[in-house]
Formats: structure tokens, sequence, C-alpha cells
């Protein structure tokens, strides 16, 4: 793998549930190895639990790295991950989120709750205000995003999102293709 590549890592945004249907955990899972198989780390919230849990036990056993981010205030709540690369604690989660983001060079979002939608509005909208030009990838594993995606696209016939805004969060059925996409994006990059 390209040297470069390795140095590159990917932020996941994803909830700290399972969620009601297998496959939720299955694209975890995948999008963990496909990670490390591409050679790049991971960097999440440090959580032990949920789809965060199995995106980081699965590139550990892929031999990735992951880099975990957690509160403190979390930290003391049994759900820290211990045996990650690295696990840094931060005293707010605007810290976390900010050290996330520092630390990143993608980001690709799993189903979640209103901690996933948080951190994926906020990068986006960094985005959107050119803080980054990062790719942001949302993975729809059954069609998960389906909504938010259909009331995105309201925002902007209703004239309060522009289609160029609309266009910078990508989609991705499976996080295979979420990963390809962030790796053509850093070879895009590089190449400039």
């Amino acid at each position: 793998m390209n040297s470069a590549l390795s140095m590159r890592r990917i932020a996941v945004y994803c909830g700290s549930a399972d969620g009601n249907h297998p496959a939720y955990r299955a694209a975890a899972v995948a999008l963990g190895i496909a990670i490390a198989k591409a050679g790049l780390g991971v960097v999440y919230g440090g959580a032990n639990v949920g789809l965060m849990g199995a995106v980081a036990d699965a590139a550990l056993a892929a031999g990735g790295e992951v880099i975990g981010v957690l509160p403190g205030i979390l930290a003391g709540r049994e759900i820290a991950h211990q045996g990650l690369t690295r696990l840094e604690t931060v005293e707010t989660m605007h810290q976390r989120k900010a050290r996330m983001v520092h630390l990143a060079d993608a980001f690709l979002i799993l189903p979640g709750g209103y901690g996933t939608l948080d951190e994926l509005l906020e990068i986006i909208t960094w985005s959107q205000l050119r803080l980054h030009a990062k790719p942001c990838i949302l993975i729809n594993t059954l069609g998960y995003w389906d909504g938010l995606l259909a009331f995105l696209d309201s925002t902007v016939e209703e004239g309060f999102l522009k289609p160029e805004n609309r266009a910078l969060l990508q989609v991705a059925p499976d996080a295979g293709t979420a990963v390809r996409r962030a790796v053509a994006h850093f070879g895009a990059v590089s190449g400039s």
C-alpha cells in the first residue's frame, strides 16, 4: 500500500447502540475491516459499545490503527475501549469533535442517533463554510438515511441550501464503496 495512504485516517461517526437490525452492526464491522485493509487508520469516539465498538474491534482485528477520542465524562461510565492503538481523553464533547476533525482526513457516517446527527451536521457545515475540504460520506445501510436525505433535498427546493452545498454530503450504499471514495479523494488531492 502507498505509504502516503498509510498515514491517512478516517473519522467514523456512528451510534453507541447496535440498532434493531443485524445489518447495522454488519456494516460497522465491514467498515472497520475495509478501512484497515486500505491501510488507513480509524478515528472514532472511543467507546467499546454499539456500532462504535464494532468498527473499532473489526479494524483492530484486521491489523488497523484505531484512535479513540473520549470525553472524561463518558470515560467514567466504563464505556472506554481499553484495547485501542491509542485512547485520548479530553474534557468536553466540543474538544472531542475538534480533536477528531484534526486527526481525520475524511468522515464516514454510519447509522446513529442525536450524537451522530450532531457530528454529521457540524462537519458538513464546516465543509460548506470551507473550513475543510475533506469528504463527508453517509453509509446508507438499509436506507437508514433516506428520511434525512429527503429533508435535505427539500431544503434545496425551499431555497435554504444551495445545490452545490447539498452535494458536499455524499452517499454510499455500503462500507466498501465509502472507503473507495475516500481513497479516490486522497489520490485526487495528492495528484493536484
